[in-house]
């Protein structure tokens, strides 16, 4: 008998809807349609402003070299830098990977990291050289544009874990550092001239090498190891803190060392491991051929 009385109650306190035709339906679900196409654009634009604001910063640290503010250029290059890497990851977080945004980070790559680093280290290191100094600089630009152009014929194909060739963000990077270290530690770039021309010419060849550089792509370490990890991460946040002006060099000159001395330890065990593998099928051919002429001699 109460339920009956309890539904009874309940429809009265059930505020009723007003009767909607089907233009007013029709009209909501436009607008709603709409809002969430301004919302996929403001999505798509994000990775595109990311890569735009990396040019800004790279171009504003090509002014500051050209006026002899050497640190803060190549500060900026490394600001220019972070932005470039987190471009590309928010457009695959938000699934707004599209081919404009390729090619835009492509050219942006090239002012980047080749065209700014590049005249931020004739004006500092390389202009007493005269022309050597500028086809030097110029041979950087032009093995960056040719790493960019191989990597994206090759991301189809090539190991996505690895890079073919040291990526021109990296090379940027050991440049900027390297000028920031000298100008933190007021060290004469005059001295070391011939090291810092030499540094040029050896990051142009492995731009355009078959040497492979990790991508750090492959997160299998830190799923496995995620507390190990986050110490790693902190302990690593904790020297750029204490010397922001030096770590990042030895970091940058670790992962250049790092890709030919990788490359040299896989030729010389993969070498050793065809030796082995050759040596036991000889041996099991040996032993088969021994075993047949038993048989026959047998018979």
């Amino acid at each position: 008998m109460m339920a009956p009385e309890f539904r009874r109650k309940r429809s009265l306190l059930r505020i009723k809807r007003p009767y909607e035709s089907r233009e007013e339906t029709t009209i909501d679900w436009q607008r709603k349609t709409n809002r969430i196409n301004k919302m996929k654009k403001g999505i798509f634009i994000l990775p595109s402003l990311l890569t735009l604001t990396s040019i800004f910063f790279s171009f504003y640290g090509l002014i500051l070299s050209l006026k002899s503010q050497f640190l803060w250029s190549g500060v900026l290059i490394i600001v220019a830098a972070f932005f470039d890497g987190i471009d590309g990851k928010v457009a695959r977080l938000t699934k707004t990977s599209t081919r404009f945004g390729v090619e835009l980070d492509s050219l942006a790559d090239v002012i980047s990291f080749g065209v700014a680093p590049s005249v931020l280290f004739y004006t500092w290191a390389l202009e007493p050289f005269g022309r050597l100094g500028w086809v030097t600089a110029f041979i950087y630009v032009a093995c960056g544009a040719l790493r960019l152009a191989r990597f994206n014929v090759q991301s189809s194909v090539i190991d996505p874990k690895r890079f073919n060739g040291l990526p021109i963000p990296a090379a940027a990077g050991m440049l900027s550092t390297a000028v920031i270290f000298f100008e933190h530690l007021e060290i004469n770039p005059a001295n070391y001239s011939i090291f810092l021309l030499a540094l040029v010419v050896a990051l142009s060849f492995l731009m355009v090498s078959s040497i492979k550089f990790h991508a750090f792509k492959d997160l299998t370490l830190v799923k496995e190891k995620p507390f190990s990890s986050t110490v790693g991460f902190v302990l690593l946040m904790s020297l750029i803190a204490i010397a922001p002006f030096i770590v990042p060099f030895f970091l940058c000159a670790a992962y250049v060392i790092s890709g030919p001395v990788m490359t040299a330890i896989f030729y010389f065990y993969g070498k050793k491991h065809h030796k082995i593998s050759v040596i036991n099928g000889s041996a099991i051919s040996q032993t088969q051929n021994q075993g047949s002429a038993n048989v026959n001699s047998k018979l």
